[in-house]
């Protein structure tokens, strides 16, 4: 009752001094501890508060109806990762020649650099993947892999947004928010979109990329750090100053704000609406530490999660033992946020703090920093997408990984490469996607697709997503400045060479 109170008392203090409402949350200031689990529960629609999203019945059959997506933040190198070039390693060392004039972030037009990682096949399929991927080599038969892949730009905030809102610039709500205020959640006691954030910082634009923009609030994405002492801020009241009799006085004081703040604002209900939620919101002071525990999990599945490791010490620098720990344990966590409903779940691998580099910008030094990167993320994708297979989830859970662009072909500093929007990989795992399959290939060098004229673009990604969600993408549309807004702008199509 305490607890309960204590969160009626927060909204109503907020709200009857005008001082929390949907701009607030829109642009994330609430969004990363307590405040925006119960915020992203506000403002509730009538349509959303009678299915849980505002589609009463999917557009067609779906075939999924949860997404976790894996962001890789800084740019990941699809030629040492997924799209393995010969040509690279017949002409690494030489002079580079693109056969057109090319315009780099950097000076990252050296020579041919062949990946310092070793490439082999695997699955049935005969998957050419690096060895600093290997652990996915066993889940190639259930991934679909897009070579082809273009970005508008090879400025990491730009592209960051074009990958997470289908818009290059700010204002747009995340691929999650659109899920989220199309489906709603199957569980009231946690967020619909949960994201996971790298526990050293935000990626470029930061809570942006997931805000819920011109949509209801309750659609926005809910940051938690699980690695952090406190993953959840403002989960309980810390102050102990507080007494059962101020916190009465307190409460009856508020009451009275409430009251004036009804008279002179009749038929407004907004008040109300936000204490029934913080109310609902209670709940999930429960709910929410249960989904973070992972005390009960059995020994095989922390090892299969490469969290097998407890009590251990890592150096300073980047440590791939450690980089398995900090992406493992946000995917057991996913595992176990989607098993209890939540309808997307967002993983962030990298940050954009600058040195040492813990992203995957990788204009210096591609082995040292893709490395323990790519090793840590192997693990944890690997382990979910094993775990949701073997729980029956796979089947209807897409996982989806993604990075704002590619690395160039051509060197940068000997052993580094600069930014490529040109062409990059995204794959996709589960929910009726066709394992084993590799569509659209790049060109011998990795610079570009290999037919120009059809690129797969963020919108296919998009809407073919939405599709396996029995959503059409061209329908889901919200009506914002004279405008009707949808995911995919005005582009899009389902890309149907990689659905089963």
């Amino acid at each position: 009752m305490y607890r309960r109170e204590f969160l009626k008392r927060m909204l109503s203090n907020a709200a009857g001094a005008g001082a929390i409402g949907p701009g607030l949350v829109s642009q994330g200031l609430v969004g990363q501890g307590f405040g925006g689990l119960a915020l992203a529960s506000m403002l509730h629609d009538d349509t959303s508060a009678a299915t849980g999203g505002v589609l009463s019945s999917p557009h067609h059959p779906a075939k999924a109806k949860r997404v976790v997506q894996l962001f890789m933040a800084g740019a990941a190198s699809h030629l040492d990762l997924w799209d393995h070039k010969p040509m690279l390693e017949k002409y690494h060392g030489q002079d580079s020649d693109f056969g057109e004039p090319v315009e780099a972030f950097q000076n990252g037009l050296g020579p041919w650099m062949k990946s310092p990682f070793k490439f082999a096949a695997y699955g049935q399929s005969g998957k050419m993947i690096s060895d600093v991927v290997a652990p996915l080599g066993e889940c190639v038969d259930d991934i679909a892999f897009v070579h082809n892949m273009v970005g508008k730009t090879g400025v990491h905030s730009q592209a960051t947004y074009l990958q997470a809102t289908g818009f290059q610039r700010p204002g747009f709500p995340g691929m999650g928010s659109w899920i989220s205020y199309a489906l709603g959640s199957e569980n009231q006691n946690l967020p619909t979109f949960v994201v996971l954030p790298d526990h050293r910082g935000f990626a470029s634009n930061g809570p942006k990329n997931w805000g819920a923009a011109f949509l209801p609030a309750s659609a926005q994405g809910t940051a938690i750090f699980p690695q952090r002492d406190n993953p959840i801020e403002d989960l309980t009241p810390k102050a102990d100053y507080v007494t059962s009799a101020a916190d009465e006085a307190g409460l009856e004081m508020l009451q009275r704000i409430n009251q004036r703040f009804t008279q002179q604002r009749p038929g407004d209900s907004r008040l109300q609406a936000r204490i029934r939620s913080y109310e609902m919101a209670a709940a999930m002071q429960m709910s929410a530490p249960e989904a973070l525990d992972l005390s009960g999990e059995p020994a095989h599945i922390m090892k299969l999660y490469g969290l097998d490791r407890a009590g251990a010490t890592y150096p300073k620098e980047i440590n791939p033992a450690e980089e398995t720990e900090y992406f493992g344990r946000k995917c057991l966590i996913a595992r176990r946020l989607l098993e209890r409903g939540v309808r997307f779940v967002q993983i962030w691998s990298g940050n954009d703090n600058g040195f040492p580099r813990r992203n995957w910008d990788s204009h210096e030094n591609i082995q040292r920093d893709h490395g323990p990167l790519a090793s840590g993320m192997a693990v944890g994708a690997a382990a979910l997408i094993k775990d949701l297979k073997q729980r029956g989830m796979l089947e209807d859970t897409i996982v989806l990984w993604t990075t704002e662009f590619g690395r160039m072909p051509s060197s940068q500093g000997g052993v580094g490469r600069d930014h490529n929007p040109y062409v990059f990989t995204n794959w996709l795992c589960g929910g009726g996607f066709k394992g084993g399959t590799s569509y659209g290939p790049s060109d011998q060098w990795g610079y570009k697709p290999l037919e120009r004229d059809r690129p797969t673009q963020v919108y296919d990604i998009h809407a073919s997503i939405l599709h396996q969600l029995g959503i059409d993408h061209t329908k889901l549309t919200v009506r914002h400045d004279g405008i009707d807004r949808r995911l995919t702008d005005v582009h899009g199509h389902v890309i149907n060479d990689i659905i089963a």
